[in-house]
């Protein structure tokens, strides 16, 4: 056991309590309920994806920005719905949170049903991605409470695979009923996916006790440095994600998709062999290595000049990318007491999308600039930055200034993944 991970038990930062023998089979039960109802609602948001561009160039009269537009929106509801989401969940519960979430989303699938232009399109996105914001956060923060001693770091890893599971079986789904049945076919899904995730969140135990009478800062200090480096690595997955088929075309090699692929394949394997490694090794120490695997990633990718070795980048990359996230809230959960944790992890995930929405533009001028190998460059450096961000921001916890420990919720104490988050989370 690492010294941190020592520590933060100790000061009751890490892992919660102790289950009884009947305690944890309905915990595992929980969890994979939490799954599910994530996982349901993440499967509407896929779904449109590979429609809506179709709709907005057709039907909607848009073209190349508006399809942008129409797709990037979601993204700014998506940032201020997380922290505001974490708090709502640490003073009302996580399970009405996450509920009235998925309520949000299948209300934003039933907009699309109605005549829209590109602004309704706008309107109904920015709806989709406050909604996700919601469930994402309350999701995180019920599959932490829920861990075992010593296995936060895992929880938070394998919940994350709800997102990317879903961002990989939407599409699917929404071209086969596109195919089937048009707009409205998708559009239908849409709404009424994240209805199956509000029903069966809905009759989940939550162990959350929500506190009273306590006002709570939405970005607690612990946040701010293990948030830059999450948004900094971030870079590296938009530059990927944005320009590794352009970028492979440019070199004549192609194939550019199945290297996104590969890094995705990567980051789902990694996610499930080696979820305890943050737990097992301590966040700082995870936390570096991961974003030090990410730099080394896109360095492979900038290098290549034949389709293995650009395979082999996008591979390095989704096992470092992979951990990345669970290790730095990890970092973040052992530094706040359970009243806070919702918010600790909504403020947190925010820089993700932040990285995001960054990233794209950033990437863009450079590649503009210098050509797309010195974008990945850059996007390498930058995850190196994230590397040294990370060592000095996700150490040990306890030191000046951080917050007290409080008793979780429950007859036992603290209540104890992942995407993000990740989805994807995450």
């Amino acid at each position: 056991m690492s010294t941190e991970t020592r520590l933060a038990r100790e000061r009751g930062r890490g892992p919660g309590p102790e289950l009884d023998a009947a305690e944890r089979p309905r915990a595992l039960t929980t969890g994979a309920g939490v799954f599910a109802a994530t996982l349901s609602c993440l499967i509407a948001v896929g779904a449109v994806l590979p429609v809506l561009p179709r709709y907005v160039r057709g039907p909607a009269g848009g073209g190349d920005f508006e399809v942008g537009l129409v797709i990037g929106a979601f993204a700014f509801t998506a940032v201020i719905g997380r922290p505001l989401a974490g708090r709502l969940a640490d003073l009302r519960g996580r399970r009405p949170v996450l509920v009235v979430g998925a309520l949000v989303m299948a209300g934003a699938g039933g907009l699309l049903f109605l005549p829209a232009g590109v602004g309704d399109l706008v309107g109904a996105r920015l709806v989709l991605g406050a909604g996700e914001g919601v469930v994402f956060t309350a999701g995180a923060t019920w599959a932490v409470d829920l861990a075992p001693p010593g296995r936060q770091g895992q929880a938070i890893g394998l919940f994350g695979l709800s997102v990317w599971s879903g961002l990989t079986l939407g599409p699917l789904a929404g071209e086969g009923l596109f195919a089937l049945g048009g707009y409205d076919a998708v559009w239908a899904l849409a709404a009424l996916a994240p209805l199956v995730g509000a029903a069966v969140a809905a009759r989940l135990v939550d162990p959350h006790r929500p506190t009273v009478g306590e006002r709570q800062r939405l970005r607690p200090s612990a946040v701010i440095g293990p948030g830059s480096a999450l948004a900094l690595a971030n870079i590296g997955y938009a530059t990927l994600a944005s320009f590794v088929v352009l970028f492979l075309a440019h070199r004549h090699i192609g194939h550019g998709a199945e290297v996104f692929t590969a890094f995705a394949a990567s980051v789902v394997g990694t996610r499930l062999l080696v979820a305890r490694l943050p737990d097992r090794i301590g966040a700082r120490a995870s936390a570096v290595s991961a974003a030090l695997a990410e730099a080394a990633g896109l360095a492979l990718i900038a290098l290549a000049h034949s389709w293995p070795l650009a395979v082999a980048g996008g591979v390095v990359m989704g096992t470092g990318f992979s951990l990345l996230y669970p290790s730095l809230a990890l970092a973040v959960i052992q530094r706040v007491p359970v009243e806070r944790r919702g918010a600790a992890l909504g403020g947190f995930t925010a820089f993700f999308d932040a990285g995001m929405g960054l990233g794209g533009p950033i990437a863009g001028g450079l590649a503009a600039l210098g050509g797309y190998a010195d974008a990945f460059w850059a996007a390498a450096l930058i995850a190196v930055l994230a590397s040294v961000v990370a060592g000095l921001s996700a150490g040990t916890p306890g030191g000046v200034g951080a917050p007290r420990a409080s008793t979780a919720p429950g007859a036992s104490g603290a209540g104890a993944s992942g995407a993000g988050g990740e989805a994807p989370a995450v």
